[in-house]
């Protein structure tokens, strides 16, 4: 919440609670149905795909939190190193919002509009029109309504909401009152609006602008550098069309600079580029894993215990694990998951925490109780957790584990509290 929040601060749909996709679903079934009942010759792709393109943004936007917490979570090319608190967690839960207020003014375009009807697949020209109008009209704009929105009557009331993450994460991108969504949703449509008043637009020039917007909104949030150096000594120039994620994170920890959208190039022309930014982007890229003190040697419990991880569904993982009924929608994904760790046989760092002067990791061992149970596995996962402990005893880390499964075939509950309570009492050692 911004720290004097203004007029439309929140969502129309905010009093709706997990509720608020009733708010698509009339359109969603109204699009499906005609795309079932109108002749194929007169079918509008267009309108068909809106409720499926939803929910890849939504994938996409996934995707690049498991990606992210994965890489910031090792330390490799991590580009500041304070941690996310439950705070931030609960601001960032409603990152699906903007998707949905997209949903409906597609939707609502696409129904009023007679251009918007029967769009092509491809048309060249409205693909290099929406480029070009991009890198002109809309970074210039944004880059003044950025600086407007830092003057502080506008930064109190608005955008100093999407500055309480300091830390940020891809989700972090869209995370704005819905007063700023309204004026951000102005401004990158006027490449859209200008194909279909001159008749050049496409499902591929609206698609491709939109995977445009939230993978570069993603990548700039994502706190781990990830473009080779190597790309710019090729090609000089694009370190003004392009930003990097160590680039805008500099704008989250400095504020008054690196103002720009996804193109650089405006903060060369009007001087405020931070100066420190070619520094940080190669500092980043050089930095390998953290030096670790302590590691927590664990593994997945139930199925559904997956989306729980840190890496995993965002809001899950700020709650206790518990079983809940949707869960069963999932379950494809789920049983893929664990026919993946079958043949997936690798320790991965799930979460990382810092007591102290004391650096923890969680290192997860990917299988499930289940499997631990199966006595044709049990070598295989004996091997993962001998190898997990001679790779941090060489590193001179300490490992607290439960190391319960893999002993016994049954274990028992007083048996899990009493190792749990020793593993307790070592950390408060290591602490004092």
């Amino acid at each position: 919440m911004a720290t004097k929040p203004g007029v439309l601060t929140d969502w129309p749909w905010t009093p709706l609670g997990s509720f608020k996709y009733i708010v698509i679903a009339p359109w969603a079934v109204h699009s499906t149905y005609r795309f079932v009942t109108d002749d194929p010759e007169k079918r509008d792709l267009g309108y068909s795909l809106v409720f499926p393109f939803l929910l890849f943004r939504i994938l996409h936007n996934q995707v690049w939190i498991s990606l992210s917490r994965y890489y910031t979570s090792s330390g490799k090319r991590r580009i500041v190193d304070k941690g996310i608190d439950f705070n931030q967690v609960d601001r960032e839960t409603n990152w699906d919002d903007q998707i949905l207020f997209n949903g409906v003014l597609f939707y609502t375009g696409i129904c009023l509009l007679p251009e918007a009807k029967q769009l092509p697949w491809w048309r060249t020209d409205g693909v290099l029109m929406a480029a070009l109008i991009h890198a002109g009209p809309v970074e210039f704009l944004y880059y003044w309504l950025h600086k407007a929105l830092h003057h502080h009557f506008l930064y109190s009331r608005y955008h100093s909401h999407h500055h309480s993450s300091i830390v940020t994460e891809p989700i972090t991108s869209v995370i704005h009152p819905f007063a700023e969504h309204i004026a951000y949703f102005v401004l990158f449509a006027i490449p859209l609006l200008t194909t279909l008043l001159t008749k050049t637009a496409s499902i591929f020039s609206f698609a491709g602008y939109i995977i445009y917007i939230d993978f570069m909104n993603n990548m700039g949030h994502c706190n781990f550098e990830l473009i080779p150096k190597r790309l710019f000594h090729l090609f000089p120039p694009l370190k003004f069309l392009c930003y990097t994620p160590s680039f805008h994170s500099l704008h989250h920890t400095q504020f008054r600079t690196n103002y720009s959208l996804f193109m650089p190039l405006y903060d060369y022309i009007y001087g405020t580029m931070d100066e420190s930014t070619d520094t940080l982007y190669e500092k980043s890229l050089e930095r390998g894993d953290d030096i670790v003190d302590v590691v927590h040697l664990t593994h997945l419990t139930t199925p559904e215990s997956i989306y729980h991880l840190r890496i995993g569904l965002a809001s899950f993982a700020s709650y206790p694990f518990s079983y809940r009924w949707f869960m069963r929608l999932l379950w494809p994904f789920t049983s893929l998951s664990m026919i993946f760790t079958l043949f997936y046989a690798r320790l991965f760092v799930a979460e990382r925490n810092s007591f102290k002067k004391l650096n923890l990791q969680s290192w997860m061992i990917p299988r499930y109780n289940l499997q631990y149970l199966l006595k044709w596995r049990k070598d295989a996962i004996n091997n993962m957790i001998e190898k997990a402990i001679l790779e941090a005893d060489k590193k001179g880390v300490k490992v607290l584990s439960l190391g319960l499964m893999n002993q016994v075939e049954k274990p028992s509950l007083t048996l899990l509290v009493l190792h749990w309570v020793d593993a307790v009492r070592r950390v408060k050692l290591l602490l004092n």
